[in-house]
C-alpha cells in the first residue's frame, strides 16, 4: 500500500506492506486523516519527545531512528475482521481512539513502528475501540472528532463555575476546540487572543466574545471589561462585599516557552490555569507569583473515552460546526508540502489527507 513515511527526519511518500488484522483488530480503508500540531513536531524531534516519554514514565514503545507513519486524526471505512472480531460490516464508516493492542502491550496508532498511522491507505485498528459514525456524517467533519476531543476535554477538566469568564492564549486547532467547547457548553463571556487575523476571525465565528491581538495589548486588559477584579486588592475588596463573580480561566493553547510566565504574571488573583499548550522545552516560571495569587494550575492531555465520543456524537447532531477548520485537502504526494504550508496561520488551521487522491 501507499503511505507517508517519516525516515530520517524526512516524509517519504513510499509502498509498504498492508497491514493484516490480528485477533481482535479490524483491517480499515482510511478515507481522511487530520495533520496535527504534534506531527508537525515529531518530525524532526521525535528523539526528544520520546526522552519526555521515558521521563514520564510511559512504555518505551517507539523507535524514532526506524520508519514510521503518522495520522491519528481519521475516518476511515472497514474492511475486513481479523479473528474473534465482525461487529462492522464492510462499508462502515468508523472513527477511534488512536490506540491499538499487539504482541507488545498498547501503542498509538500514527506514533507507532508498527501500527501505521493515517497518512497510509490502509490501518489495523482494535475493534473494540472503533465508533461507527452516525447520521450520515461527511468523513472529512467525522476526522475531526480527535482533535476536537482535545477541547472538550479541556474544558471539562476546568473549575468553570456560574459567571466564570475565560481567555483562550492561543487559536491554533486546539484553542479553536476549546472555544467551540465553551460555548457548547453555555461557558461565557470568552475572550480569545492570537497574532493571525485570520485565526481570531475563526475564533469569533466559533464563539468567542472577544478576539485581542496580543501585538496591540495585553489580552488580561479585557478582564474587567466583564467584572473580573485584576488586582490582589480589588479581589480581595470584591470577595469580602460578595460581589466576587465565578472564577477567571485562562486555557493556555500556545505551548511556547515564557507563555506560561507571562499568564501567570496577567491574570487574576485566584484564576485557574489549564495548560493545554505542549511547551517541548524548559521553561521557567516564578511560583512566589502563583502563591501570592493563589493560582491554580492544572495540566491536560488528550481526552476520556467518554468525552471523544461524545464529541463525534456533537459533531454529528451538528452541535458542534468544525467545517470552518479545514482550509485544505491533500494526497500523499502533498503531505511533505502540506507540513510546511501549515506554518503559515494565514492560509491554514487543518489540512486533511486524503490517500485516494492522486
Amino acid at each position: 500500500m501507499r503511505a507517508v513515511v517519516r525516515r530520517s527526519g524526512q516524509l517519504v511518500c513510499d509502498e509498504i506492506g498492508t497491514p493484516t488484522p490480528g485477533p481482535g483488530q479490524t483491517l480499515v480503508k482510511t478515507l481522511l486523516c487530520g495533520i496535527c500540531g504534534s506531527d508537525l513536531h515529531a518530525l524532526h524531534y521525535l528523539d526528544h519527545m520520546v526522552e519526555l516519554t521515558r521521563k514520564a514514565g510511559g512504555r518505551d514503545s517507539m523507535d524514532p531512528k526506524a520508519d514510521m507513519v503518522f495520522g491519528h486524526e481519521f475516518c476511515a471505512e472497514v474492511i475486513e475482521h481479523g479473528s474473534g472480531g465482525g461487529r462492522f460490516k464492510p462499508g462502515t464508516r468508523v472513527v477511534s481512539i488512536p490506540m491499538t493492542f499487539g504482541p507488545n502491550g498498547f501503542e498509538a496508532v500514527g506514533y507507532s513502528n508498527t501500527f501505521p498511522g493515517g497518512f497510509a491507505e490502509y490501518m489495523a485498528l482494535t475493534e473494540a475501540m472503533l465508533l461507527e459514525v452516525p447520521n450520515g456524517l461527511e468523513p472529512d467533519l467525522a476526522a475531526l472528532t480527535e482533535p476536537m476531543a482535545v477541547g472538550a476535554h479541556a474544558v471539562l477538566q476546568a473549575d468553570l463555575q456560574p459567571g466564570s469568564a475565560s481567555l483562550v492564549l492561543g487559536c491554533g486547532p486546539v484553542g479553536l476546540a476549546v472555544i467551540a467547547a465553551l460555548k457548547l457548553r453555555g461557558h461565557g463571556p470568552i475572550i480569545a487572543a492570537d497574532f493571525s487575523p485570520a485565526r481570531r476571525r475563526l475564533a469569533e465565528k466559533l464563539g468567542a466574545d472577544v478576539v485581542v491581538d496580543p501585538a496591540e495589548g495585553s489580552p488580561h486588559l479585557k478582564w474587567k471589561d466583564f467584572g473580573v477584579p485584576a488586582s490582589l486588592a480589588e479581589h480581595a475588596m470584591a470577595r469580602m462585599s460578595g460581589q466576587l463573580k465565578g472564577r477567571s480561566v485562562v486555557f493556555e493553547c500556545v505551548g511556547s516557552p515564557g507563555v506560561l510566565q507571562s499568564v501567570i504574571e496577567g491574570c487574576p488573583p485566584g484564576s485557574q490555569i489549564v495548560v493545554a499548550g505542549v511547551c517541548m522545552e524548559a521553561d521557567k516560571i516564578e511560583p512566589s507569583l502563583c502563591i501570592n495569587k493563589q493560582l491554580d494550575m492544572k495540566f491536560v492531555l488528550g481526552y476520556t473515552p467518554e468525552s471523544f465520543a461524545a464529541t463525534l456524537h456533537d459533531i454529528a447532531e451538528g452541535r458542534l460546526d468544525v467545517a470552518p477548520l479545514i482550509t485544505g485537502k491533500v494526497g500523499l504526494s502533498g503531505v511533505a508540502q502540506a507540513f510546511k504550508d501549515l506554518g503559515d496561520p494565514e492560509a491554514h488551521v487543518k489540512i486533511l489527507v486524503d490517500p485516494s487522491m492522486a
